[in-house]
């Protein structure tokens, strides 16, 4: 399973994957996982830290309106799915909903697709940004019971 969110970092994880992974026997089948937030529990989570409490009343059927993040994940699935098939992999994406963190909703990805491995690349910060910005690719080390491949962003990018 490849975390893919089409930073840099997300691409230069692909291509260590397709490196480490590539078979010739087409055996190792790849899934490019993008997780998302929906604009609604975006606009929730926001306005819980906020303070802000919501109105209350009727909800709307949110699953009538297409969601904006929703078709944005699915592209950037895609660009992923595609760069995977570039550099070799037999591939397939994948979206999953965050209910709560992005590292949860891969860790859960990972179990449910029963994934041997997980590569995710890491910003690599330091510091006072360490500190504010939480690492997701950290905690999913820190919380999943797979091997995980953490391309840290100091890798250089391989030769195309």
């Amino acid at each position: 399973m490849i975390a893919y969110d089409g930073s840099e970092d997300s691409r230069r994880a692909v291509k260590y994957a397709g490196k480490f992974l590539n078979r010739a026997d087409d055996t190792v089948q790849a899934v490019v996982v993008t997780a998302w937030e929906s604009t609604i529990h975006q606009a929730s989570r926001v306005s819980a830290m906020s303070g802000v409490m919501s109105p209350g009343g009727a909800e709307p059927d949110y699953h009538v309106v297409e969601d904006a993040q929703h078709a944005a994940a699915l592209k950037t699935n895609r660009g992923g799915v595609e760069l995977a098939r570039a550099v070799g992999l037999t591939t397939t994406g994948e979206l999953v909903e965050v209910a709560s963190t992005v590292w949860a909703a891969l860790v859960a990805a990972a179990e449910t697709a029963n994934a041997d491995v997980i590569v995710t690349g890491s910003r690599g910060e330091t510091g006072l940004k360490a500190l504010l910005h939480s690492s997701t690719s950290e905690h999913v080390l820190k919380h999943c019971k797979r091997p995980v491949l953490i391309v840290p962003s100091g890798c250089t990018d391989i030769v195309e």
